[in-house]
């Protein structure tokens, strides 16, 4: 399956007694299929993967497969800050069937630039599973810079990097240099922040992996088929029914306010794993509030 238009970074329901609630999982990745998302992602930062077990995480990519195989592109979260470990989970992945792994750079313990290669190297080298790279800085104390990048899109199963650096000219940057080593067709660009996809589409980048994806799949969806498409003015007029959306989903740490979300909506979502801690009371009413006139709830 392509990996371009819509992939939700979905959340992980928890039953009351903390338990990834498997049967709630299934529920959620039907309804965001028929509201025509092009790709799921289980196990990601928003599904709580620094909270979840790896036992846990292996059960989740099983459900994906079974669940989304065929139907839209299985990606798998199977990234570590331990190379041994993020390699156990992308064999995993790649054994179960997923359509690619997304590793995120290695958090807190800051490889250097050479390190971060090496990674992602040895990744490649020990599997077939189709890589996408992960560069979230404010997460990890690591932003992985344009000339790695380049030379990572050379390594041959590393076939994407979801990019949420807010920085737009370092976009504009990784996709001149992807195109200078005529790798345009083989190594994409993915929106990793919803309220800056729109632009991304414009400079290149062929989708995003989205958090306002398990709120409003459909409008989400479509505003990122549009831009590919270059309806712009559509893509535009639905970007902004979202943007208040996209900045509430925001207001205290992901994904606290996309299962508050969900919950008001009385989809499957539970509560976050500590250290993460309930919605403020004051910050519900102002994602109420935009749930409602999105009519969502």
């Amino acid at each position: 399956m392509k990996l371009e238009g819509t992939t939700v970074a979905m959340v992980t329901p928890f039953t009351p007694d903390d338990q990834v609630d498997e049967e709630g999982m299934r529920e959620n990745m039907n309804y965001l299929i028929e509201r025509g998302v092009n790709g799921l992602l289980a196990a990601g930062t928003t599904g709580e993967s620094a909270t979840i077990t790896h036992e846990e995480q292996k059960k989740m990519m099983e459900i994906l497969v079974d669940e989304a195989k065929g139907k839209v592109a299985a990606v798998a979260g199977a990234g570590s800050n331990s190379s041994k470990e993020a390699l156990d989970l992308v064999k995993y992945a790649e054994n179960v069937g997923a359509d690619y792994a997304l590793v995120i750079t290695p958090y807190y313990n800051k490889p250097q630039p050479h390190g971060l290669y090496e990674h992602y190297k040895m990744l490649n080298e020990s599997t077939n599973i189709p890589i996408i790279v992960y560069n979230v800085p404010s997460r990890t104390g690591t932003d992985i810079d344009v000339e790695t990048i380049g030379k990572v899109a050379q390594l041959d199963n590393v076939v994407a990097i979801k990019e949420a650096n807010p920085d737009l000219d370092k976009v504009s940057q990784t996709i001149q240099i992807i195109d200078h080593l005529g790798l345009r067709n083989d190594f994409k660009v993915i929106s990793g922040n919803d309220n800056l996809t729109l632009p991304m589409i414009s400079q290149g980048c062929m989708g995003v992996i989205s958090v306002v994806a398990n709120v409003d799949p459909a409008r989400m969806s479509q505003m990122v088929k549009k831009a590919l498409e270059g309806d712009f003015a559509g893509a535009q007029e639905l970007h902004y029914q979202l943007y208040d959306l996209m900045k509430v989903l925001f207001i205290e740490s992901n994904p606290v306010p996309a299962k508050t979300a969900l919950n008001m909506m009385k989809r499957p979502a539970g509560h976050v794993r500590m250290p993460l801690a309930p919605m403020k009371e004051a910050s519900q009413e102002k994602l109420k509030k935009v749930l409602l006139d999105l009519q969502l709830i």
